[in-house]
């Protein structure tokens, strides 16, 4: 086994090439800075970012119930071609009243 070795590492010499192999990309970084950029990461971007999406949402629900859109019958649009199978047939799934129009338009209209 050992005069293997040998012969391998005698043609690769003569070929030019090394017989070390080169370790992984991820061996090639130290385990313990890369755990501490990423704990770095989470409480310096992820979490200010969380903090702002939550402001964010929060000072746009302060301004109160927006005006709905005028309904336009678009032909293209709220096209049925057989009914749902719940309800009546004419309700999305998730119908809102005051934000989904029918077909004909708002219900409360």
């Amino acid at each position: 086994m050992a005069a293997a070795a040998v012969l391998v590492s005698r043609a690769s010499r003569l070929l030019g090439r090394s017989v070390v192999r080169r370790p992984m990309s991820s061996g090639a970084h130290d385990e313990e800075s890369s755990a501490r950029m990423w704990k770095a990461l989470t409480y310096f971007v992820a979490l200010p970012g969380v903090g702002v999406s939550m402001l964010n949402v929060f000072l746009k629900s302060r301004h109160g119930e927006h005006d709905r859109q005028e309904f336009i019958a678009y032909p293209h649009l709220r096209i049925r071609t057989k009914p749902f199978p719940w309800g009546d047939g004419n309700h999305t799934l998730f119908h809102n009243p005051h934000t989904n129009p029918l077909p004909t338009g708002y219900e409360d209209e």
